[in-house]
């Protein structure tokens, strides 16, 4: 079940879907404007338009890839996602994939079980170093001969 809503933002005006808990969406999902899912998805969230917004509630799931410019996720995820401006992970995000983002808020709780990937300004991915892992040269300049 899809309503639609009035959103007014200090970007614009956006149409809001929302997808109500209960519902499974079996296949993609293309949208614009702004999403908030409430239900399950299986299958890819792709977004058009650069000002998308796509959120996630506690109550909400995405089996499949995640292709947004701005998300907020605070359910579960399996799949990798690529927020193309910004992420957000609040406390109940659980994420089992690889997160592409250019600017990330994650609030304490939240939990991915993938690769967390910096996209930089001119596009360039920068992977960072999961927890634990050796840096020997990191190590190097830390520790003094």
């Amino acid at each position: 079940m899809l309503n639609r809503r009035r959103t007014d933002r200090a970007s614009g005006s956006h149409d809001t879907s929302l997808i109500a808990r209960g519902t499974v969406i079996r296949g993609d999902l293309r949208f614009s404007g702004a999403l908030h899912l409430d239900g399950r998805i299986e299958g890819a969230v792709l977004a058009e338009g650069e000002d998308a917004v796509f959120t996630l509630s506690e109550h909400g799931q995405v089996l499949g890839e995640i292709r947004v410019p701005h998300a907020i996720i605070n359910g579960q995820v399996t799949g990798d996602i690529h927020a193309a401006a910004r992420l957000e992970l609040a406390p109940q995000a659980r994420i089992s994939g690889d997160v592409h983002y250019r600017t990330l808020e994650m609030a304490a709780g939240a939990q991915v079980n993938g690769r967390m990937s910096h996209k930089l300004e001119d596009g360039a991915p920068r992977e960072l170093p999961a927890p634990g892992a050796r840096d020997d040269a990191a190590l190097a300049e830390a520790v003094p001969a």
